[in-house]
């Protein structure tokens, strides 16, 4: 049952916050095709030309963490899994100091300790389960007794890959049944799943 796992690793961006990043004219700003991902394509460049990038897309993020708003039922969901007493985590494929302000700016950042928060720098970026892992090892439990909560294939994917549970949430439908373990409207109503377990399902 969902209720009966007690650590939990957040996708931040799309997740616990409204999503914010116009992925069209980020590439568009850094001459990126339209149809790669965005952090892949700047891992296979020139360190020269890919640093000079990086800190662009930074600077450019940095402002959309400062200006972040939550996700409906984010703030609720973390405040009560935090006073459970459950380990929580993020997992992000943003900076881990920006993935920083942006708990603060929503109202969460004491539910975080800043080590389990886990930037592209501090781990290889989702899909990879390398975060997970780490967090894991740090946690000093298996992964099948955590889950990896977030809005994308890349977080579900990275969730499996893993070998932890999965939710999908603030997708109204689920695209991607074969990656989710459960699905949510959004995070209020993972709330109200942990509440009624035996409704909860994919």
């Amino acid at each position: 049952m969902l209720a009966d796992i007690h650590h939990w690793v957040f996708d931040m961006d799309g997740t616990l916050t409204v999503a914010a990043h116009d992925f069209a004219a980020i590439r568009a700003a850094l001459s990126i095709p339209a149809d790669q991902d965005i952090l892949g394509h700047l891992a296979s460049l020139p360190a020269s030309e890919a640093a000079a990038k990086h800190a662009w897309l930074l600077e450019h993020e940095r402002e959309l963490a400062l200006a972040s708003r939550p996700a409906p039922g984010a703030v609720a969901l973390v405040r009560e899994l935090a006073g459970r007493g459950y380990r929580l985590g993020v997992l992000t494929r943003n900076a881990r100091e920006l993935a920083l302000i942006t708990l603060a700016a929503i109202g969460i950042g004491d539910c975080f300790d800043t080590e389990h928060v886990l930037g592209r720098d501090e781990a290889a970026f989702k899909p990879s389960p390398e975060g997970l892992l780490k967090l894991a090892q740090t946690w000093n439990v298996p992964p099948q007794r955590m889950v990896m909560v977030g809005d994308y294939h890349f977080d579900l994917a990275c969730g499996r890959a893993a070998g932890t549970h999965t939710v999908l949430v603030n997708v109204p439908e689920n695209p991607w049944p074969e990656l989710t373990d459960w699905h949510a409207l959004d995070c209020g109503a993972l709330l109200g799943m942990l509440s009624a377990p035996e409704r909860a399902g994919a």
